[in-house]
């Protein structure tokens, strides 16, 4: 509703002109403003000045929710080498830029000890810098940052742990070789032939068995991921899991992890004659190596061990030896006869 005089006349017009014009300048100047600030984003004041730990706060409060404890505690450990990197547990987002996050990597490499006064290992300096990393996405994410430290900060890649696993000669020394525990050799044994975790072996009830037209089907949440997962069971899983007693009690009743349980586990394996440092892990290993190696496709090996991610999954693929050898002598000779 502004308007100027084509032709002032008098001097209250032209003062009235000016007035006009200078008042339309600076809504221009207001809404080119807006213009860039969308274009351009820029970042708006308050949201730089928020808490970095508030956000973490947030994400670890909502992970503790969906994730396993285990991981929960990761983001608590990477908060607390964080705050003592700092010497605070207040940083604002303006403040945190890319020397900030180049320091505590530094600091994760060279400095940084475990409760033991002990140094991080390559996959735990991984882990906690990763969880940094997530923090400054998710505030780049919500529109709190524009310039992401992430995209200039190199990560700390982390180490391909060696994967002990057994193959199927081995498998059938264990089954025949006495263990201390029987519910430990069972349960051992059923993770071997089913892929599944430790704590969804030890969780796993008589109800979560149902009866299908192929067979048996065990359909469980996962304790790591929260995720719903099914496998339909093999006869030797079957054998493994012992006689049916109650829906809501558990398959492998007894089933504890302890220092006992430990030993017992060594002890079997080397009472069978085997070398290699065995965990209960190592029975989710043999599972994924045992069905790749029996041609099974890695994307159906990746559902079946319930990965979110297919990557996940390959490191099982770059440890088999046996099958690389095979591919290289596969082709035909180009030599002449």
């Amino acid at each position: 509703n502004l308007f100027i005089y084509a032709t002032p006349k008098t001097t209250t017009e032209t003062q009235h002109n000016k007035k006009t014009l200078l008042l339309a300048e600076q809504i221009r100047a207001e809404q080119l403003a807006s213009v860039a600030k969308d274009r351009y984003h820029f970042e708006q004041q308050d949201l730089l000045e928020a808490n970095f730990f508030d956000l973490m706060d947030q994400m670890i409060t909502d992970r503790s929710k969906s994730t396993s404890k285990s991981n929960a505690e990761n983001w608590l450990c990477a908060k607390k080498h964080l705050v003592k990197f700092l010497g605070v547990a207040h940083i604002t987002f303006d403040r945190f830029n890319d020397a900030h996050l180049e320091a505590f990597r530094q600091y994760l490499l060279t400095n940084a000890r475990t409760k033991s006064d002990q140094p991080l290992s390559r996959n735990t300096m991984s882990s906690y810098f990763n969880k940094i990393r997530a923090v400054l996405n998710e505030a780049e994410k919500r529109g709190i940052i524009r310039r992401n430290p992430t995209r200039t900060v190199t990560s700390i890649a982390p180490e391909n742990n060696k994967r002990e696993y057994l193959i199927d000669d081995e498998l059938k020394q264990l089954t025949a070789a006495e263990c201390r525990y029987d519910v430990l050799k069972r349960a051992f044994l059923f993770s071997c032939v089913t892929g599944l975790r430790w704590s969804d072996v030890q969780k796993a009830t008589w109800g979560d068995i149902n009866k299908t037209d192929q067979g048996y089907r065990i359909i469980f949440k996962q304790q790591k991921t929260k995720g719903q997962q099914y496998l339909d069971l093999p006869p030797d899983a079957l054998q493994f899991m012992g006689t049916y007693t109650k829906p809501d009690e558990r398959i492998f009743k007894g089933l504890k992890y302890s220092t006992y349980t430990n030993v017992a586990l060594l002890q079997w394996v080397l009472r069978a004659g085997i070398t290699k440092h065995i965990t209960f892990h190592s029975a989710r290993h043999t599972f994924a190596v045992r069905m790749l190696t029996h041609g099974v496709d890695i994307y159906t090996v990746s559902k079946l061990l319930g990965h979110s991610e297919l990557k996940t999954t390959q490191v099982y693929a770059d440890i088999i030896e046996s099958k690389r050898t095979e591919a290289m002598n596969s082709l035909p000779s180009i030599l002449a006869a």
